[in-house]
């Protein structure tokens, strides 16, 4: 068992969660208590036995996380990115399960993406024989992503990505070209393609983008590979979960829940 206090700052000193900039809806950090708030020294009371991590704050989730028990839920996208919004129906009831449950709800979205060693982007980064990679882009005074030089073909990289992302993979391009160098951004930065080819990218791996971003890149003559925002970030959340179980001695699951998209 730990203290959350004691939890919350090893997550927010590990993540920088007060230094990195973020969309205004992120909110990076304890979102929901589960404890009572000391107010002459600013502490969190609540107590934590069991982590549960998952990339999203969604309402089954929430209640899976409760029903297993859990007293932390770690999360990549958090409760507000649908920004102010009445508290009623299913938003509701999230709150009621999370406080009747003791669930306290952290979130950690570009912190967990660019982390050294814990960041979707380097994880999956060595997942493809990459190693750790270069950071690269930079976006708000920070840089964003991972790069690093493929020695086989589009084909191969493919494969490799869909198995470190457990589905299918879109692929502009043709797979018996070369992969060259890679620009790697997890989650939704499918609308940077001319970015990355002025970056001198040659393949560039994201979760998602817009319709437009495949003729695009297509007109560019830029490879990508659409592996699903869901699916890139799931080894973050994974990855902080374990620091804290080893940290802590505390017990941890993974709910998945993935969105297909």
């Amino acid at each position: 068992m730990a203290k959350l206090q004691e939890v919350l700052e090893v997550l927010d000193r590990e993540l920088r969660t007060g230094e990195i900039p973020d969309y205004p809806a992120a909110h990076n950090g304890l979102q929901f208590g589960n404890g009572i708030n000391n107010t002459q020294s600013m502490q969190n009371t609540g107590e934590i036995r069991k982590v549960i991590c998952a990339v999203d704050a969604s309402l089954a989730v929430i209640r899976e996380a409760v029903s297993q028990g859990g007293d932390l839920l770690l999360v990549h996208h958090g409760l507000f990115w649908q920004g102010v919004r009445p508290v009623t129906g299913a938003l509701y009831e999230k709150y009621q399960l999370a406080m009747e449950g003791g669930l306290a709800i952290y979130s950690s979205h570009i912190p967990l993406d660019i982390h050294p060693d814990y960041g979707n982007n380097v994880l999956l980064s060595r997942e493809l024989g990459l190693g750790k990679g270069e950071a690269f882009f930079d976006w708000k005074g920070i840089r964003l992503g991972r790069k690093g030089f493929f020695k086989g073909s589009l084909g191969e990289l493919r494969d490799l990505l869909s198995v470190a992302v457990g589905g299918p993979v879109m692929l502009r391009g043709s797979e018996c070209d070369c992969a060259g160098m890679v620009g790697l951004i997890t989650g939704g930065a499918g609308s940077e393609v001319e970015a990355m080819a002025k970056e001198g990218i040659d393949t560039f791996i994201s979760g998602e983008g817009p319709h437009w971003s495949f003729p695009l890149a297509e007109e560019l003559g830029l490879n990508v590979l659409y592996a699903g925002h869901y699916a890139t970030e799931t080894f973050g959340v994974k990855a902080i979960g374990r620091l804290l179980v080893e940290q802590f001695h505390l017990e941890m699951s993974f709910i998945d829940r993935p969105t297909g998209l």
